[in-house]
């Protein structure tokens, strides 16, 4: 098995084997590409080509948890804040500068329901523009006492466990599709894509590497950029737009323009995130979002120079196989 193949491997399977320096030394299609390309038409680009994500100052990320005891009952925890008070939500955390995501949720669920928890699993990531995040964890209760009415503070005024959540007053009706899904993840494991944390690794700016693959015949293949070395395709998503905008611009970059083949957004497969340590560090992103092309013969000869497409071989395309066999195989994303 030669290097890339290697590294296709790695993040089939959730991992990272690559030389960090080198994985985003080189950008494919960057903000400063994409601005050239709205002010050739006449467009004011709305961020700067320069732009960094800094955690509290141009980026939110936010970690919500769904935990759920041995009866499928989810843990809530009812609201102290003036604007929202007395309604009840998953318990959740606003990333703090310096602080990795799972330490986010950890602390979220700690002071606002009393437990302690240990993140398992990630079930899903919502974006909103380019620029806030929402990392839906699931994990286990390991100490701690649920936080009673006697024990309330501005964090919150109690926490319990409910089953019909319906019938309470929620501080938004967002938390049950999530509530659904991590019932969902509990009653088929099996069905699931492997226990998934964040990849720690700093990352310069907000990141989109797409794993574009179609069938031929009874393998797939798989789109690699060559410049500067191989690699999967990358690109600068812009702050100001959803990632599935940068997502078509991004194809419409490799395939040159319209019409774009016919493909589909499955789900994520790796997320790379590190907390920005030093001053020239920043809390940049990288998802890896698996595309299916439906027609091989629509991406032949289609792509633009330096982009090119190789045969894996049968064990990868058995790994891809599993991936597209069913729904829960990637992270799920939406844009919200």
């Amino acid at each position: 098995m030669d290097l890339m193949d290697e590294k296709i491997q790695s993040l089939l399977n959730g991992e990272i084997k690559d030389d960090e320096e080198k994985e985003f030394l080189h950008i494919d299609y960057s903000l400063q590409q994409q601005n050239f390309e709205l002010t050739s038409r006449g467009i004011d680009p709305k961020v700067s080509s320069e732009f960094r994500p800094k955690v509290g100052l141009n980026i939110t990320l936010v970690v919500t948890a769904v935990i759920l005891d041995d009866s499928l009952d989810v843990l809530m925890m009812q609201e102290a804040k003036t604007s929202c008070a007395k309604s009840w939500y998953l318990p959740a955390a606003r990333v703090e500068p310096l602080e990795r995501l799972d330490e986010a949720v950890k602390r979220g669920v700690l002071l606002e329901t009393g437990l302690v928890i240990e993140p398992t699993t990630i079930l899903k990531v919502e974006s909103s523009h380019g620029n806030w995040f929402r990392f839906v964890y699931t994990g286990d209760v390991i100490s701690g006492t649920l936080k009673t009415i006697s024990r309330a503070d501005q964090e919150s005024l109690q926490a319990c466990y409910m089953r019909d959540v319906t019938k309470i007053n929620l501080r938004s009706k967002d938390c049950l599709k999530l509530i659904e899904l991590g019932r969902e993840y509990y009653r088929a494991k099996h069905l699931w894509h492997p226990k998934q944390s964040i990849l720690i690794r700093s990352v310069p700016n907000l990141m989109l590497r797409l794993f574009i693959v179609v069938r031929d015949s009874q393998s797939y293949q798989i789109l690699i950029s060559n410049s500067l070395y191989p690699h999967l395709p990358l690109c600068e998503m812009n702050p100001t737009r959803s990632i599935y905008s940068s997502l078509k611009r991004f194809m419409q970059y490799i395939f040159d323009d319209e019409p774009l083949p016919q493909h589909k957004p499955i789900g994520l497969i790796t997320i790379e995130h590190d907390c920005a340590i030093q001053p020239d560090q920043y809390d940049g992103i990288c998802l890896t979002l698996l595309v299916i092309c439906k027609d091989f013969h629509q991406c032949l000869d289609r792509c633009r120079s330096g982009f090119t497409w190789i045969k894996l071989n049968q064990t990868l395309s058995e790994l891809v196989r599993m991936k597209l066999s069913t729904k829960h195989q990637t992270i799920l994303h939406t844009a919200i």
